[in-house]
């Protein structure tokens, strides 16, 4: 039997990865909403560059899915550590390739193609970070605590999203326009080069979960676990990615459409809209975790469906409050959403690896966790920013949170509840 590792060391290696990739994730959708518009797109308006460079965004989330299948493939057959470690080196080289990637002005076309390859590059690395860290967290957990170990990896975006923000909120603060436009914004996405260090260094000490240890000596790998997925659980698979849509929507919404709709539309200085993202963020992060540990106890499908529900009620006050142009307008919006997003976001950690069998576990949560940002978190920024330019009202934007809030609801009436599923499908893992 392979020895357990602490709680702590489990939490730091499934934690760290998220972070990092989704700091790298993150700041690029700071950066194209304040810069990349003018540097890569210059020969647009102020709102088709900000299209246009929220376009090369969405880039990424078309490219999750593409990353699901590839290291779920391959984190089902050969194991989730070694998924892990090449998804964090992928998505970390493209973060610092970008901070190199000469503007418009100087190399022409090249550099918007160039911006959206390595956007490519960065969501198929996070396309197999999220399923992978939180199968490391769930398959060490001890029966009734999967909830609570998943919300190790869960903290990853907030801490990655406020340490991105916070990086950006001092340039912003400490240098010219011009010399933040001209360079400073390079310097969190080549910061990142420490952290994939950090994050390699820390990965390399873990061993594989005794879940797949499990599963790989009661029966050798399927041949391609994608299509014994779309074979044994298709209707799971749908209902999963539908389920999640609602996720990536109240994040991105919040944290990419409202920055740009506060600064560009209403002129609210970018400091006052940064810090309350930063704020939102930080609650959203311990609200993660309590989230996931009540679910333990009173189940996931109930939690998430109050969720949904409670964005739909929240669409219209987000932005009324934003309105008002005020820092406490601005941050009550924000940290509502995000409380709202946590609820949801917090509990689905454990609910997705749980709906799905061991040996496409990875390929299912992953699949179903990227294909919900195609259009969660790729599509609904450009939406949202189209629905304003046309009506010059977030009044469409809130009925259209309202809609993707009832398809969530809808989807996960139609699941089950996983708390307390056999998450080991009857195979010990004491037989490692």
């Amino acid at each position: 039997m392979s020895e357990q590792p602490s709680r702590g060391r489990i939490a730091v290696a499934s934690f760290i990865g998220t972070a990092i990739e989704f700091y790298d994730f993150y700041i690029y959708g700071t950066a194209a909403v304040l810069v990349f518009g003018k540097l890569f797109f210059p020969a647009y308006s102020d709102t088709a560059g900000t299209l246009a460079a929220l376009a090369t965004f969405a880039v990424g989330f078309i490219a999750r899915p593409l990353g699901a299948i590839l290291f779920g493939h391959f984190g089902d057959r050969i194991g989730r550590k070694q998924m892990l470690i090449a998804s964090l080196l992928v998505m970390g080289l493209s973060t610092v390739a970008i901070g190199l990637v000469p503007p418009y002005a100087s190399i022409g076309v090249a550099a918007p193609l160039l911006l959206v390859l390595l956007r490519f590059g960065q969501g198929i690395g996070l396309g197999g970070e999220w399923g992978g860290a939180v199968l490391l967290a769930t398959e060490y957990a001890p029966p009734g605590k999967r909830g609570l170990y998943s919300a190790f990896p869960q903290l990853g975006p907030a801490v990655g999203f406020v340490l991105g923000n916070a990086m950006f909120l001092a340039l912003n603060a400490g240098m010219s326009k011009e010399a933040f436009e001209s360079w400073g914004w390079r310097v969190p996405f080549l910061a990142s080069a420490v952290l994939l260090v950090v994050g390699y260094y820390i990965r390399m000490k873990i061993a594989e979960t005794p879940v797949f240890q499990a599963a790989a000596a009661a029966k050798a790998p399927d041949r391609v676990p994608f299509v014994e997925l779309l074979r044994r659980q298709p209707g799971v698979l749908v209902l999963a990615t539908l389920s999640f849509i609602l996720a990536h929507t109240t994040f991105y919404t919040v944290t990419t459409f409202c920055v740009s709709y506060g600064t560009t539309n209403l002129h609210i200085p970018r400091g006052t809209m940064l810090t309350g993202a930063i704020v939102a963020a930080a609650v959203m992060g311990l609200a993660t975790l309590w989230f996931a540990q009540i679910s333990d106890r009173v189940g996931r499908r109930y939690m998430c469906m109050g969720a949904a529900v409670l964005a739909a009620l929240w669409a219209f006050p987000l932005f009324a409050l934003i309105q008002t142009r005020s820092a406490i307008g601005v941050g009550v919006a924000m940290v509502v959403g995000l409380l709202v997003f946590a609820l949801l976001y917090g509990p689905m950690g454990a609910y997705l690896p749980e709906l799905f069998r061991v040996r496409y576990r990875y390929s299912g949560a992953s699949f179903a966790y990227s294909a919900s940002g195609i259009v969660g978190g790729g599509i609904s920024p450009l939406v949202a920013t189209d629905l304003l330019a046309k009506t010059g009202s977030t009044t469409w934007v809130s009925v259209y949170l309202i809609g993707i809030a009832l398809v969530c609801l809808v989807s996960l009436m139609a699941l089950r509840e996983t708390k307390d599923a056999d998450f080991t499908d009857g195979l010990s893992a004491a037989r490692v």
